[in-house]
């Protein structure tokens, strides 16, 4: 993501924040990598564990993407906590880069907390206080 963030993408991002925020009311919880289409349902979630290492993380994601043939897709990664970066958040670049590298296309990516969204690579973001459905 690169500044400006268009309105469709900014509208978006803001709708997986809502539902995010709808979805996980416990202030605790494993992150979770989802996949799909933008305003569309999911492709499909991989929720993280201790036991997934770089390359299981760059298998799963090729699963999924292989799911979604003939989509353009997004990947979030939904998580508790603040937007500053954590090692999950990397873990998950690191798959979504090499899969993009073999590929050879650009899998957007970007990281979903109940108080805003950012995109680990570019740190473009939104944050809210108090965000509200419309």
């Amino acid at each position: 993501m690169e500044e400006p963030v268009s309105a469709r993408d900014q509208a978006l991002l803001r709708r997986l924040v809502l539902q995010h925020k709808a979805d996980e009311r416990r202030r605790r919880f494993p992150a979770v990598l989802h996949l799909g289409g933008p305003g569309r349902p999911e492709t499909g979630r991989v929720v993280e564990e201790d036991s997934l290492d770089d390359a299981l993380r760059a298998e799963l994601l090729s699963a999924l993407l292989r799911r979604a043939a003939g989509t353009s897709p997004m990947a979030w990664l939904t998580r508790s906590g603040d937007l500053e970066v954590q090692d999950v958040d990397l873990a998950w670049l690191r798959a979504v880069a090499s899969l993009d590298g073999e590929a050879g296309r650009d899998l957007r990516y970007v990281v979903v907390t109940r108080r805003g969204w950012r995109d680990p690579r570019s740190d473009v973001g939104r944050t809210w206080v108090r965000l509200r459905q419309r």
